[in-house]
């Protein structure tokens, strides 16, 4: 058997065989037993890389994403792939994204098909390293769709546990096969002692089967003289009694359709009600909008956006309150946050999402409506990175493009604040000597954690951004 040479290894040649191995290092020559150990080791190792097929998993495209759904295969099975080529397209609670693949080799089988969804970490596809193992590779892909159907547990059989005896027609007597033990309730043993009744004859009524006081003086001929105090409550509801309870909804109004949330609804709902966890309060400060909108006609012929001004107000007034820039995320700490990335709430088909400003106190403004032009080409087809929509500090929601003058946001998980700008109106307003004019306001509402954030934080806070866009020249340096 002949073995490649390296820096370590000389073959000289030896008679019975055609290359032996002689480490040519400090190391004296190893004996002839070494030798056979360096042999077995090579076929061990050539035995072990024989065959490699590879799963391609559900990557986790983001820190709350739990699944994901598989938008497109870019391949078809059998098809030859180069190391960085992307594979798959998965739609995570966010954007949809392109999956690469680490390897060459070929994508023998796809796993999760198109419009499938599957948890992250879970097997979507496998990558055979040669051609002729693709046939393999579909086998094993055959045999973990297979598991996969048969894995639910089948329901457990009516005989694994005694139904209980919950109502009966009437006691009758019942006949004893051997000594068992008589359930009764104690006011019915007294009963049963007081007529001298055979409390072991009766068929109790009661729940499991238990005989109760009704039992015993029915037994006796009797008619019940006093009302027999209730029964103790069963040990455990029963399935029945369970399943009629998460059941108890109304019904559908007629012609009524359910839809299943998409994965960035799933994620909107999930981000919302860990919001309701978090102790927030709301402050509202109205700001003269002159200024800002006198300079906005001036900048909007270059491209800057009403957003894009608001954002730039509210990183320097962050800057200025690092305490409203920070966050609180296990209860015991916050963190004061060393940039400022501004999170603007975007609404697109099918969901919302909050593409990020980063350094928005930092960034020249038109610099900065370039950026967020870009952000919301890519927020609408589904294409933001990670670190283009998770990494906000502090929110902006803006409804004053359609009118609405004022509103109250949800505090996003992880943030210590949020801001919701209302609609600029035309609002009559009184000077100090009496004077009435009417100067155009908006409505800025503020929704802190106050964990972190107190009302004077945010007073102050707020202050601060009716300066700025009060007197706007800044926002263009």
């Amino acid at each position: 058997m002949a073995l490649s040479s390296s820096s370590f290894l000389s073959t000289p040649s030896l008679p019975n065989s055609k290359s032996t191995i002689s480490f040519t290092s400090s190391v004296s020559p190893a004996p002839i037993p070494s030798l056979r150990r360096v042999v077995f080791r090579s076929h061990r190792r050539a035995m072990t890389v024989r065959s490699k097929i590879r799963e391609i998993f559900m990557p986790a495209l983001s820190s709350t994403m739990t699944e994901g759904k598989i938008v497109s295969w870019l391949k078809t099975e059998g098809e030859k792939l180069a190391k960085g080529q992307s594979v798959v397209v998965v739609e995570s609670d966010k954007a949809d994204m392109d999956v690469e693949t680490f390897y060459d080799g070929y994508l023998a089988a796809i796993v999760v098909g198109e419009g499938e969804t599957a948890p992250v970490g879970a097997a979507i596809g496998l990558l055979a390293e040669t051609e002729a193992e693709i046939e393999e590779a579909k086998s094993k892909a055959a045999s973990k769709s297979s598991s996969a159907v048969v894995a639910p547990s089948p329901p457990p059989p009516a005989t694994s546990s005694p139904a209980p005896a919950i109502s009966q027609p009437a006691p009758v007597a019942a006949v004893s096969d051997g000594p068992r033990k008589t359930v009764a309730t104690p006011y019915a043993k007294k009963l049963a002692k007081q007529h001298k009744v055979d409390i072991g004859s009766i068929a109790g009524t009661g729940p499991f089967g238990r005989i109760t006081a009704s039992d015993v003086e029915a037994a006796a001929g009797i008619a019940p003289s006093v009302a027999p105090p209730p029964p103790p409550p069963p040990a455990a509801p029963t399935a029945t009694t369970a399943k009629a309870t998460t059941t108890s909804s109304p019904p559908l109004l007629p012609d009524s359709s359910v839809v299943p949330f998409t994965a960035m609804q799933s994620a909107v709902s999930k981000n919302m009600i860990e919001s309701l966890s978090v102790p927030t309060f709301r402050v509202g400060y109205p700001v003269n909008t002159d200024a800002l909108d006198a300079l906005y006609e001036k900048v909007k012929p270059k491209g800057v956006t009403m957003t894009a001004l608001l954002a730039k107000a509210a990183g320097m007034a962050l800057a200025q309150h690092p305490v409203v820039n920070a966050s609180c995320k296990d209860g015991k700490s916050f963190t004061y946050n060393s940039n400022i990335n501004v999170a603007v709430a975007v609404a697109i088909n099918g969901g919302l999402i909050t593409p990020v400003l980063q350094d928005a106190d930092k960034l020249d403004l038109y610099l900065l409506s370039q950026k967020w032009k870009e952000l919301v080409g890519k927020a609408r087809s589904k294409q933001l990175q990670p670190h283009e929509y998770n990494s906000g500090t502090f929110t902006l929601s803006n409804l004053g493009m359609f009118g609405v003058d004022r509103f109250d946001a949800i505090l996003p998980p992880g943030q210590g604040a949020i801001m919701a700008v209302g609609a600029s109106k035309p609002t009559v307003v009184a000077d100090k000597d009496g004077f009435f004019s009417v100067k155009n306001k908006m409505m800025v509402n503020v929704t802190a954690d106050h964990r972190i954030v107190y009302g004077a934080d945010l007073a102050a806070f707020l202050q601060t951004f009716a300066k700025i866009v009060e007197n706007p020249d800044s926002l263009t340096l």
